[in-house]
């Protein structure tokens, strides 16, 4: 193998993170629709020749793409070791989750990379396209028993051979969308970002030779498996077992578990969902590629100074039985996928929580609350809005929960209401923070929010959301945050979901609205242990009512904030008796 001094390994590391970065930007300025172009629903990373392992990612693309990839771009490798074929200039397509997608929305393009006639390496790409066909118009059906009621579904399949595009492909994707002008301005974005990406990495391959970028490939991955093995001997071996419960599959209104034994011995660390309840009827199923995508996701958030390539999952071993909902097979649905790995990241924290104390924060508000909106235009014309939204994230060791944020599954950010409403015809009747949605504690959780939709023309609504019936948990002594809830207005007064987080085909007339209000995140530490300085400074923000701070917190102060400092003693002697 090619020796690499230290110096060139980190310039090179740079530069090839730098070529997916601009790939990212590439997408995000050239996509049609506003979860790609404003919110980043998207990735691109470049991938070994031979086992697909992640390589590279880049710094702004959604991570849990980036780990299900790697089993994208082997799928692409198994296709050609059955059926041969691979040409430069080909390109493959496919959205299919049981091999390496998330959801059938989630389409990957995958292209291999050849020097000197012989394949050197992947580049891929994954973005979340509006709508692909199924029941309900952008893919999230709460109702589906089926991946065919969520979409089209593609196996890999060659949109490009040997630089020609395969028009029938185009067609089919058109054919099998609500809106196929939107894909298709994401589909050239994301070719696009690959035309781009081998420019680039085919000009350091001159800069530097092909042997000296293998070999900083190569010691990427052992540098990553090094760190993380150091990281995983610094714990206590033992086995930490850690649940929590998503609301119901959309189908039946019965509570489904996530379950996490975790095993640590030496350097090695074993993730066990055997527990995990069965494949559900309703769509929150994830395959075992989406789960481990997750698991690597949760570990980054804990190990952060690991480098993000495969190397990292090395001395991890995954028990993923396919008799759970975390290893479903088709044709099971998945369009809620997301809200599933958020329990599962949630878990993982958990589990290693109890094997290191010191690192416990509390429960971010674990939803994305998939939000379709639907209808004609005047002059006829299909429109479907898809949003996700935020919340509170957990109190931890050091601060409050960060207010109104994304989920940690990605480095997504959620759509403007601006850009929304100048794309459809929606306006926003308010996008506030939501007080007293915050879980108690030293630290609380950071705030949901509240959105008010009012649609300005007819309008069918959808919703897939969670964290309706069990609330983000607190730890150390924190307290849960508040509860999901949505409602829409009707003739007859207000209304709520029976299954309480998802409904599907409720009908929103013109000038009327529906109201989304996100869970907190939970609190860190005993509330009675918080500063009363700020928590009066939090009823003066309207974060918590004034209410709130006498019973969570132990403080008085008035409902301006004003705080009563004997009233308060007297409070907080009496809660610790």
């Amino acid at each position: 193998m090619t020796s690499i001094d230290p110096v060139t390994l980190a310039v090179l590391k740079g530069r090839l993170e730098q070529i997916a970065d601009e790939m990212d930007a590439t997408l995000y300025r050239s996509a049609f629709n506003p979860i790609i172009a404003e919110a980043r629903d998207a990735c691109h990373g470049l991938y070994h020749a031979t086992t697909g392992a992640t390589l590279v990612q880049g710094t702004n693309g959604l991570p849990i793409f980036v780990g299900a990839m790697a089993f994208a771009v082997k799928a692409v490798i198994d296709k050609v070791a059955r059926e041969g074929g691979l040409e430069e200039g080909d390109t493959f397509l496919f959205n299919d989750p049981y091999v390496g997608g998330t959801h059938l929305n989630d389409f990957r393009l995958v292209r291999p990379i050849f020097r000197s006639g012989e394949l050197f390496c992947w580049l891929a790409s994954a973005g979340h396209w509006l709508d692909i066909g199924g029941n309900v118009p952008g893919g999230y059906n709460p109702k589906a028993t089926e991946s065919f009621q969520e979409g089209v579904r593609f196996p890999p399949v060659k949109l490009f051979s040997a630089g020609k595009l395969n028009q029938d492909i185009v067609d089919l994707l058109a054919a099998n969308s609500r809106v196929p002008t939107s894909n298709w301005g994401d589909l050239n974005g994301q070719l696009n970002a690959l035309d781009l990406g081998q420019r680039r990495f085919e000009s350091l391959l001159d800069e530097y030779s092909p042997a000296t970028v293998s070999a900083a490939f190569e010691a990427f991955s052992d540098r990553a498996e090094a760190l993380m093995r150091s990281a995983i001997r610094a714990l206590p071996d033992g086995r930490y077992s850690f649940e929590d419960v998503l609301d119901n599959d959309g189908i039946t209104d019965d509570m489904l578990t996530v379950a996490l034994d975790l095993t640590i011995a030496g350097e090695t660390m074993t993730l066990d969902f055997s527990r995990s309840s069965p494949p559900a009827q309703g769509p929150i199923n994830i395959s075992y590629a989406t789960t481990a995508a997750a698991c690597y996701v949760a570990l980054k958030h804990i190990f952060t100074d690991v480098p993000a390539n495969a190397g990292c999952l090395r001395p991890i071993d995954f028990v993923i039985p396919p008799t759970t909902l975390l290893g479903a097979t088709a044709p099971k649905p998945m369009a809620g996928y997301t809200e599933t790995i958020l329990r599962l990241i949630g878990v993982v924290l958990g589990a290693l929580a109890k094997a290191d104390p010191e690192r416990a924060t509390a429960a971010p508000f674990g939803t994305i609350n998939a939000l379709s909106f639907a209808g004609h235009r005047a002059n006829g014309d299909r429109w479907v809005m898809f949003s996700f939204f935020g919340g509170g994230m957990g109190g931890n060791p050091e601060t409050d929960g960060l207010n109104h944020a994304n989920n940690p599954i990605s480095t997504a950010t959620i759509p403007p209401l601006e850009i929304l409403e100048a794309s459809y015809p929606v306006m926003f009747r308010q996008w506030a923070l939501r007080p007293d949605s915050a879980g108690p504690g030293t630290h609380r959780g950071g705030l949901g929010a509240i959105y008010e939709v009012e649609a300005l023309s007819d309008a069918e609504v959808f919703l897939l959301g969670e964290r309706g019936k069990v609330a983000p948990f607190g730890v150390r002594g924190g307290g849960p945050a508040g509860l999901n809830r949505f409602t829409w207005e009707a003739e007859d007064g207000e209304h709520s979901p029976p299954l309480v987080s998802k409904v599907t085909g409720v009908p929103v007339p013109t000038g009327r609205a529906v109201k989304l209000q996100t869970p907190g995140g939970g609190g860190w530490g005993s509330p009675l242990a918080r500063a009363a300085s700020l928590v009066a400074r939090d009823v003066r923000l309207g974060y918590i009512s004034a209410e709130s701070a006498r019973r969570d917190y132990g403080v008085a102060v008035s409902d301006d904030g004003e705080l009563d400092e004997a009233a308060t003693a007297s409070l907080r002697k009496g809660a610790a008796a």
